[in-house]
């Protein structure tokens, strides 16, 4: 009688799963929607029973927040709840838009995704990557149970073009192939979209180019300016599709307020969380601003939803509080769970000290009781790419260090590297001195951050590779995010590590060995390699994660509570680490690592360049 019964539906309303139930039954009785794949996809929505014990919906949310590592976002008994009912919705009007706009599938992915805040997938691709089989089914589903006169009806018909791809196998990336398909030599083929009564078009080498505005959208995102602005003016095809989709999709989002839910804030959660949306439908409404809303949904001909009447943001700042405009248009304080921080929230209320287009540096007061004046850097380039400018700010936090920092941000991905981009441009320009001189500035960066005389602390999430691993590398102590991945990737690529990660990789493994030939040679294993870890676990038997010092966490958005907790535990008689003893391994080593790696290129295994890659790694830790 104390368990807790739940299902995993996200058609089916509660009320029918529990009508010939006992009462006891039903009072312990809920839907826990996960979304797929459960293990990277954040949100749940939890759904209460009209008698449904609300003691039974808090133990859900709470166990689901901090074991599960989930969002959770309660939803109403209403069809398709929240995520689905907006996320499909909008992928349906992308096909409807593309269609009726004339694009190809290529221009449409590519603006109805990064431009907009929306995964690269875009419409076609995601259809590929879920399965267009099942796509199919969900769209049936959603049609059978949404009320007659929501908007969905207009794009949730059958469509014939991808019925015919089903019965011929072609459901997407686990079949034949989709709408796209890699072809011969890995080229990548696109099949043009056709109407009713028309045949399925043979597929088509894909186009690699991007729309002029869709380019646009990404320079005024590395400049820190609004990329809608790129996408919603000019009179062509592109211009007229976008602004067509934001205008459908905002407007059918904002139409679902009071009835399905009273607080904005819940949609903007369930697609951030369910469908990985860089900000919400109604963060997209104040970005858009509200007359050119209202101008939106007056070009695609909908009714305008009562709470886009008024011109008040969603999203507004009481004081250093960020509130959110609830349906009878007060506003109250975002609803987040106790110890949850989404920083991309919280910067809105904090103003940088320093910042350049790709970090800022921010000042941290009030987080946590008796823990103040810690200063946060928070990287924000593309896949937070690390260039000089990210150094610079790494390098003024180590001097203006306050109390403690904390490297954090919680983009989807904490650092892809060093831009390989600026690196090719220098090696074209055959500017050796510029790449010595980016490096030393890189590496003069971590050391100061290593030996600065307050504690620091590293709390990444998703990818840590490359120089973004180095500089966590540098740090106190992690608090790594469950799903993270670590490690040091540059020999893929054909380039050693330069920022300090040999080094640190070097000195780990002697701690875990005790001899420093066999922390050669692990390190040159992983490094050579360019292993990584998919879960801290991982990461630790390669030694960028440190059992019994480093922690995980489950939520994501617990990393900085977390990390600012751990920099008030160190902060009493916390000294700067020396630098440390290290001896160089024995240089007969290096025959061995060359004889295995002659073998290698020998038997196709390596390329001949993976060898000077390697013992290039090699003479780093080697006693010459």
């Amino acid at each position: 009688k104390d368990c807790i019964v739940s299902s995993n539906t996200s058609t089916i309303p509660i009320g029918l799963l529990v009508e010939d139930m006992p009462t006891d039954f039903r009072r312990r009785f809920a839907i826990t929607h996960y979304f797929n794949p459960v293990r990277y996809m954040r949100l749940l929505e939890l759904v209460k029973g009209k008698e449904t014990n609300l003691d039974v919906i808090n133990k859900l949310a709470d166990y689901n927040d901090r074991v599960l590592g989930k969002g959770v976002v309660r939803c109403g008994d209403t069809p398709g709840f929240l995520g689905n009912r907006v996320g499909v919705y909008a992928l349906q009007v992308g096909i409807d838009e593309t269609l009726k706009c004339g694009l190809s599938i290529e221009e449409a992915d590519a603006l109805m995704g990064r431009p907009m805040g929306i995964p690269k997938t875009g419409v076609f691709g995601l259809y590929d990557l879920i399965g267009i089989d099942l796509m199919a089914d969900v769209v049936r589903s959603l049609r059978s149970i949404l009320p007659n006169g929501d908007a969905f009806h207009a794009v949730g018909g059958e469509n014939e073009m991808i019925n015919r791809m089903i019965n011929d196998g072609f459901t997407g990336d686990k079949g034949k192939g989709g709408f796209y398909l890699t072809g011969e030599d890995n080229v990548r083929m696109a099949r043009p979209l056709t109407g009713a009564g028309e045949p399925l078009a043979d597929y088509r080498s894909a186009a690699n180019s991007l729309p002029k505005s869709a380019v646009n959208a990404a320079d005024a995102a590395a400049q820190r300016k609004e990329p809608l602005d790129a996408i919603l003016v000019g009179n062509d095809a592109c211009a007229k599709f976008c602004r067509r989709v934001l205008g459908r999709v905002l407007a059918y989002a904002a139409s679902l307020i009071p009835d399905v839910t009273t607080n904005p804030q819940d949609i903007d959660d369930a697609m951030k969380l369910g469908f990985n949306w860089q900000r919400g439908p109604f963060e997209l409404i104040d970005a858009v601003g509200q007359k050119r809303m209202l101008d939106l949904i007056t070009e695609v001909g909908v009714d305008v939803p009562p709470i886009l009447e008024s011109d008040k943001p969603f999203y507004a700042l009481s004081g250093s509080s960020l509130t959110v405009r609830q349906a009878e248009n007060e506003y109250s304080p975002i609803n987040l769970p106790k110890g949850v921080i989404r920083f991309h929230l919280k910067r809105k209320a904090l103003t940088p000290i320093l910042e350049n287009n790709d970090a800022s540096l921010f000042v941290l007061d009030g987080f946590a009781q008796g823990v103040n004046d810690l200063r946060l850097i928070e990287f924000h380039s593309k896949a937070n790419a690390l260039t000089d400018a990210s150094m610079e700010i790494v390098a003024a936090a180590a001097k203006d260090h306050g109390s403690g920092i904390i490297v954090h941000n919680d983009a989807q991905h904490f650092s892809a590297g060093v831009d390989l981009n600026t690196f090719r441009a220098l090696i074209e320009a055959g500017d050796w001195h510029g790449i010595d001189r980016f490096l030393w500035r890189f590496q003069d960066a971590v050391c100061k951050l290593k030996y600065t005389p307050v504690p620091v602390i590293g709390a990444p999430s998703g990818l840590a590779a490359g120089g973004g691993y180095e500089v966590l590398a540098h740090c106190d102590k992690l608090v790594v995010h469950t799903n993270s991945v670590m490690g040091l990737v540059e020999a893929g690529v054909g380039v050693v590590p330069g920022g300090g990660g040999i080094k640190e990789t070097f000195l780990r493994w002697h701690d875990a060995k005790g001899s420093w030939d066999d922390a050669a040679w692990q390190t040159w294993m992983n490094i050579g390699y360019g292993l990584t870890g998919s879960s801290p676990q991982l990461s630790a038997r390669l030694q960028y994660f440190r059992d019994g010092h480093d922690e995980t966490i489950m939520n994501r958005d617990r990393l900085l509570t977390r990390a600012i907790e751990l920099v008030g535990e160190m902060q009493e008689g916390y000294t700067a680490p020396r630098p440390p003893f290290a001896r160089l391994a024995n240089w007969q080593l290096h025959e061995k690592m060359d004889k295995f790696m002659k073998k290698g290129v020998d038997n196709g295994d390596f390329m001949p360049h993976d060898r000077t890659v390697a013992m290039t790694i090699a003479k780093v830790m080697l006693q010459a």
